[in-house]
């Protein structure tokens, strides 16, 4: 598929640029779509490329080279409006502009209306399996010009995509859009030397800027080790343990400069050096103002938490001088009382002695602390001037630092001027005349590979043009051809229309005033007429006239289901009537946006991830799959459902009980065979013995009755099967029935009670009343049990009910959503119809027009419209507590019936008259 990223000129004024879009053609439309991104569902516009021409302009070589506008063509459409899209290389838009040509060309030598419409022929797709991609659909292609292909072969390009083109672009990030606005390098140099000459005095925080030095010089953060040294010296100041050693060196974190001593010298010589040395004998190294900008404010941060620790210490210290007073106070009483004691208690005994030494001890070791507070507090004092010599020490340092950057915006300025100079000077003089005859014949070697570079490019760019000039002519010759063919057409369509409108006239003019007795009335030779030129097969025995025939009706529509049956005029009549309208609603259909690029548009969004369920695919699916996605979306419903059933299954599941259902007794096999031909006997896979789908509606039905032997065979299976052999394979088709049997259906749905679909009419007809209430209490009023002919849509989800285009959309919802849509499109049905179901006003006509109005029913799109969006809210909870309150009163009266019917057999015992009497399953027996 034709599809990736491109960037699309739009905008106005001052925002116009290119912006990066996703891009996907349509085949069907000849439209090129484009979206916000693969994963967007709505596109913002398209082209139209059927209508469309190509042309790109060769870039100079150095643009070339640069990549500026390299890769950029634009796409005239007829209105003159020009479209201007970029690729990322040169060769991505090579691939696209032959792309676009071959699809423009494809499309327009196949303008015929079968193949624009995909309801008759759909767009042959290796995507679909089953049955119906085994049909190759009648497609008149027009002669396309043999000697216009062979030229368009010989000024083809050969390249292939990037990564940014396909499918498999959908995973890739958006390529990153360049900038609006491109600066030159004389651009770039201008706005550098504005810049210089803004610069001011005071200014110098909010300014980025350089200078060079030849010293290493800078801040870097404290390792392990110094923050080890640091945590140690703050334990040993806490236990007072080593004195006051360690108490003169810095805590501070963080060193300038942690290069060997030997090394390191004053900022102010390291300046004076840097002024002072030659230029060319000296490697700079740049430094930036932001980073002694963020030197200053680390600096400050870490001044202010040296303010914060010094007040902490001070405060430490006025607590530890109240200690030593309130200790000075206990040595004095202490001297106090042991003075007392001396002299007043001489023959104090032993104890007294030694309690008295004890309080010495104490004295003494209190004197000791007190000494190592008053050195601890000369050790703080002397580390509060360490710290005013350091924050002063920073403050010079930010002072110097502040000069630097100031003395090297002035030599950044002085630069800036010498060059300038030197740019002037050197335009204003001519070099060394070797060094301008080397200089010369560098530059005619540049311009002669540029102007090799050019021609290449304009050969390319010729053989491009040459293309496109013959495929336009081609085309309008083409068009000019199917012109006057269209013309034969209208005047031969005129002229028919000209035969039925007398015809018609006459008969008016009959009804209205007739002349003649009915049978000898020129009406009734008119109506047979009609009627017969209407129900003429279309043949060929007039070779001349077949072009303009108008084949709107064909025989088998592209399901395979015939549109006109062959038997019954009358009901031949309705069929082609109703093919006929089905045709003009989808001619009439004119649609913005199409469904199919949509779908294309999600599936390559999904291409390297799992496809997921949500709120856009069911979206997606409730508009319809297009015909070629519905094998690969049915078969990924399925194994939705059923993967755990399948999880658990060996490899050669299905293909053994296939085996086992042949080789062994089954009781349904008998039964299926006699049902094959009667499935679907109106459409052609399915029609005669030799059918092929007919041996795979065997196989499917064999292998599910043997896996199910509770259900084997329920009449209803087999046109289950058959529309899944449709767009399925033989084991698909079998895991498709599981899934609706087995998953989607209540118990005992199939089973020969058929308990399960009893008791969804009752849920119907709780709907009816909740959601129809005025069709409902008509029902009512005249009696019309409409569940006899609703319990057929239930049982096979509408087969031979509905025209196959509903059908099939039908499906596409139900095999996601489950059995919820049954009851959602079955009151969809009815509402479509019920104003025309009020009118009538008698049980039996009402009960013949339900038996075949769905037939009437065309408009998908509005019957779409009706089931998801005006019955809404549709809560599943809601049916399933109806389905468990409804179960239990249709088993209760089965049980009831159950004990009837013994009765009846005991009492048909007992009584000799009533012995002849037998039941209905006896008679089937």
């Amino acid at each position: 598929k034709l599809c990736g990223y491109l960037q699309k000129l739009s905008g106005k004024g001052p925002l116009r640029g290119f912006r990066s879009r996703w891009f996907v053609f349509d085949p069907r439309r000849c439209y090129l779509y484009y979206f916000k991104g693969p994963q967007e569902a709505l596109p913002l516009g398209h082209l139209d490329i059927a209508s469309a021409c190509f042309s790109y302009h060769q870039p100079e070589a150095a643009a070339a080279a640069a990549g500026d506008e390299a890769a950029a063509f634009e796409v005239h459409s007829p209105n003159g409006a020009v479209a201007v899209l970029k690729a990322a290389t040169r060769q991505d838009m090579t691939y696209w502009l032959q792309e676009l040509q071959q699809k423009r060309w494809e499309y327009c030598n196949n303008l015929d209306a079968a193949k624009r419409d995909s309801r008759t022929s759909p767009t042959p797709s290796d995507f679909s399996k089953g049955l119906v991609a085994k049909d190759n659909p009648d497609v008149s292609v027009l002669s396309q010009n043999a000697s216009a292909e062979r030229a368009r072969n010989i000024l083809a390009v050969e390249t292939s995509p990037t990564d940014l083109v396909g499918e498999q672009a959908a995973s890739q990030p958006a390529p990153v859009q360049p900038s609006a606005i491109n600066f030159s390098l004389k651009q770039w140099s201008t706005e550098i030397k504005n810049s210089m000459s803004s610069l001011r005095k005071g200014n110098n925080e909010n300014r980025k800027s350089i200078f060079y030095t030849t010293e290493e010089w800078e801040l870097l953060d404290p390792t392990p080790k110094d923050l080890e040294d640091s945590m140690a010296l703050e334990e040993k100041r806490k236990h007072l343990a080593e004195g006051s050693k360690g108490l003169t060196s810095s805590a501070f974190p963080f060193e300038f400069g942690r290069i060997p001593h030997k090394t390191r010298r004053p900022l102010k010589d390291m300046i004076g050096t840097s002024k002072n040395r030659n230029s060319s004998d000296a490697s700079p190294t740049e430094w930036y103002s932001g980073n002694g900008n963020k030197l200053v404010s680390e600096l400050q941060l870490k001044y202010q938490s040296q303010q914060e620790e010094l007040e902490k210490l001070k405060k430490d210290l006025l607590s530890q001088k109240e200690l030593v007073r309130l200790l000075q106070q206990t040595v004095r009483s202490s001297q106090y009382d042991k003075y007392f004691a001396s002299r007043l208690c001489e023959g104090v005994p032993k104890d007294k002695l030694e309690l008295l030494h004890q309080k010495d001890d104490q004295i003494l070791g209190l004197n000791n602390q007190l000494e190592k507070l008053n050195l601890e507090k000369d050790s703080l004092q002397q580390e509060v001037k360490n710290l005013k010599c350091k924050v002063g020490e920073l403050n010079e340092r930010r002072g110097m630092l502040m000069e630097t950057i100031q003395a090297k915006d002035e030599v950044i300025m002085k630069l800036s001027r010498q060059l300038s100079e030197c740019e002037d000077n050197t335009s204003s003089q001519s070099g060394a005349v070797n060094s301008s005859m080397v200089n010369c014949t560098n530059k005619e070697l540049q311009e002669l590979d540029r102007l090799k570079d050019n021609l290449q490019g304009y050969k390319t760019q010729n053989k491009f043009l040459n293309k496109e000039i013959l495929e336009l002519s081609a085309l309008r010759r083409n068009a000019e051809a199917r012109e006057r063919e269209w013309q034969a057409k209208y005047t031969s369509l005129e002229a028919k229309l000209c035969q039925i409108e007398s015809k018609y006239l006459i008969l008016l003019q009959e009804m209205k005033t007739p002349v003649c007795s009915e049978e000898q009335s020129p009406a009734r030779e008119v109506i047979t007429q009609l009627l017969e030129d209407a129900l003429k097969a279309e043949t060929s025995e007039q070779p001349e006239q077949a072009f303009f025939k108008p084949h709107l009706v064909s025989e088998y529509d592209i399901y395979g289901f015939q549109t006109v049956p062959e038997d019954d005029d009358e009901e031949k009549l309705v069929a082609k009537s109703r093919a006929l309208d089905l045709r003009s609603l989808s001619l009439s259909e004119n649609r913005e946006i199409s469904t199919g690029v949509k779908w294309e548009n999600y599936l390559a969004s999904t291409m390297n991830r799992e496809m997921m369920r949500c709120v856009e695919l069911k979206n997606l699916i409730r508009s319809g799959i297009p015909h070629e996605h519905r094998s690969k979306m049915w078969k990924w419903c399925i194994n939705l459902h059923v993967k755990k059933f399948k999880d658990s299954t060996v490899p050669g599941y299905f293909q053994s009980l296939l085996q086992n259902a042949l080789e062994k007794q089954n009781p349904a096999s008998k039964q299926i065979e006699l049902d094959l031909l009667r499935t679907l006997p109106n459409n052609k896979h399915y029609s005669s013995p030799t059918s092929e789908g007919i041996q795979k509606l065997r196989n499917v039905l064999l292998a599910f009755s043997w896996r199910n032997p509770d259900i084997g065979y329920c009449q209803g299976l087999n046109r289950l099967v058959a529309i899944a052999l449709l767009y399925l394979e033989q084991e698909d088709a079998f895991w498709c029935l599981v899934t609706i049997v087995e998953v989607f259906m209540p118990r005992d749905y199939y089973t020969k009670t058929l308990l399960g679909s009893q008791v969804d009419q009752r849920v119907f007809k709780d709907l009816m009343s909740e959601k129809l209430p005025r069709l409902h209490a008509h029902f009512e009023q005249y009696k019309v049990d409409y569940t006899l002919i609703t319990f057929n849509w239930f049982l096979v989800v509408f087969v031979d009910s509905v025209v196959s285009d509903i059908l099939f959309k039908i499906w596409d919802s139900f095999l996601y959503e489950g059995p919820k849509v049954i009851f959602r499109f079955a009151l969809a049905l009815f509402k479509y119809k019920e104003e025309e179901i009020l009118k009538l006003q008698d049980s039996m006509s009402i009960f013949k027009y339900l038996r075949y109005f769905t037939r009437t029913i065309l408009d998908a799109r509005k019957l779409m419209g009706i089931a998801f969006g005006d019955l809404n809210p549709f809560p599943l909870r809601q049916i399933r507590n109806r389905r468990t309150y409804h179960l239990e009163k249709v088993r209760l009266e089965l049980t009831e019936l159950e004990a009837i019917r013994e009765d009846f057999l005991r009492e048909r015992d007992t009584c000799v008259e009533k012995r002849d009497l037998i039941s209905d399953d006896e008679e089937d027996s």
